[in-house]
């Protein structure tokens, strides 16, 4: 005979009673841990991205594949029970994170921001193809919205050659579902910020510029030097053109009239492109930015450095740097030791 058979019956009652109790917290612990223990171990943060064609059934697919140690089947279990209805965004997956933590999360639509980097490309909708490379907006949407003249028009002083001088190039937190009209309000603001900074605003009228007029002169800067100290130079060489009612000239302004950027080595047939951004055939500025201007650019532009010079020709070296001079005469021996460099380097006319 057994142990348990030789038990009284009170005493078997007692020792089922124990053990059913066991099972019950042996069950209650396994739930307990399916909702709260450590489940997902990605060796570091992770991040669930949810788009507007989601599902639940979709969005547990994609957990699936962000490295869980266990089944999503608790997961899938609270979404049904407790609810789950899709909301957009980019969720934060953390090392250690419990399924019942993760799904009041992605229910509540507690998304991380990210950090969007806006730059300064040749134009607009180069802009858009980046931004929506890094948004859930589709570029296409965004670049609608920034060719839309009513929309343009409702921003205030804005046209659709001046609208590059609303983007500001830095980065900014922002949801990665943020919808292309809150994006551009968002970056309008920031716009608007940065000109009230530092005095901004208020040096540009005393230039007796307006800031969309600064950022395309800065834009002409950016486009002629990638060596932010000789900015405020260039940009003062360009200042004194305007001041003289003299054509600025500037070879980035000629390049952009032709739409062909692979452009090495700039001749007459590009020169003479009729064009109000070809500062060649026109005085005064074009009719907008020719890239999105940089913070330095616009900086050099609005605290440009006080000199003679009217002309600037590449450095022979090809190190970046310009040459710069007050009279022609001098530009002319400028002009042909970098020609002559071109030529040794066999950079051909296109």
């Amino acid at each position: 005979m057994d142990a348990f058979s030789r038990l009284s019956p009170r005493r078997k009652r007692l020792a089922a009673c124990a053990a059913g109790v066991l099972a019950l917290l042996l069950v209650g612990g396994a739930a307990l841990w399916s909702l709260l223990g450590p489940h997902f171990r990605p060796g570091q943060t992770a991040y669930l991205y949810v788009d507007r064609d989601d599902t639940p059934d979709s969005v547990l697919h994609k957990l699936g594949r962000m490295d869980s140690t266990l089944s999503l089947r608790t997961l899938s279990v609270l979404m049904k029970t407790r609810g789950y209805r899709v909301r957009t965004g980019r969720y934060a997956v953390e090392p250690g994170e419990s399924n019942l933590e993760l799904y009041r999360k992605i229910s509540s639509g507690r998304q991380t921001p990210l950090m969007l980097a806006v730059g300064n490309p040749r134009t607009v909708f180069d802009l858009a193809r980046s931004l929506g490379a890094q948004l859930e907006a589709d570029s296409a949407e965004i670049a609608a919205l920034m060719a839309d003249t009513a929309y343009i028009d409702s921003l205030g002083a804005y046209t659709p050659q001046t609208l590059p001088a609303l983007f500001v190039p830095n980065s900014y937190e922002v949801y990665w579902d943020i919808r292309p009209r809150a994006l551009m309000s968002r970056l309008k603001r920031e716009h608007d910020a940065f000109w009230e900074a530092r005095g901004r605003r208020e040096a540009a009228r005393k230039m007796g510029m307006t800031p969309e007029e600064v950022a395309t002169l800065a834009s002409i800067v950016d486009a002629e030097t990638n060596y932010n100290p000789e900015k405020p130079r260039v940009a003062g060489l360009y200042l004194n053109r305007l001041r003289r009612g003299m054509k600025l000239q500037s070879d980035p302004t000629a390049v952009f009239a032709t739409g062909d950027f692979s452009i090495r080595r700039v001749g007459h047939k590009h020169l003479s492109v009729d064009s109000p951004y070809n500062t060649y055939l026109y005085i005064g500025l074009p009719p907008g930015p020719i890239r999105i201007a940089s913070i330095a650019g616009i900086d050099a532009v609005l605290h440009a450095e006080q000199h003679d010079y009217l002309y600037m020709c590449a450095r022979e070296d090809f190190s970046g740097s310009h040459r710069f001079a007050a009279t022609w005469s001098e530009h002319r021996r400028n002009a042909r030791l970098y020609q002559q460099a071109l030529n040794r380097r066999n950079i051909r006319l296109k």
